[in-house]
């Protein structure tokens, strides 16, 4: 990369930040353990119905 060239990283990210930083009280709030644990129990029932199937 020349010294003359500007790639903007960091002030291409800046309006990200501020967008993700921001709190929306009307968004759903989940906690990551009830997602995992939710994946985990479909992974498990799909293993199950799967196996029920042969």
């Amino acid at each position: 990369m020349s010294k003359g060239q500007n790639t903007g990283g960091l002030m291409s990210s800046a309006g990200l930040v501020r967008y993700f930083d921001a709190e929306d009280r009307n968004a759903i709030r989940l906690d990551p353990k009830t997602i995992v644990a939710t994946g985990a129990l479909f992974g498990i029932g799909i293993l199950v119905l799967n196996a029920l199937a042969f």
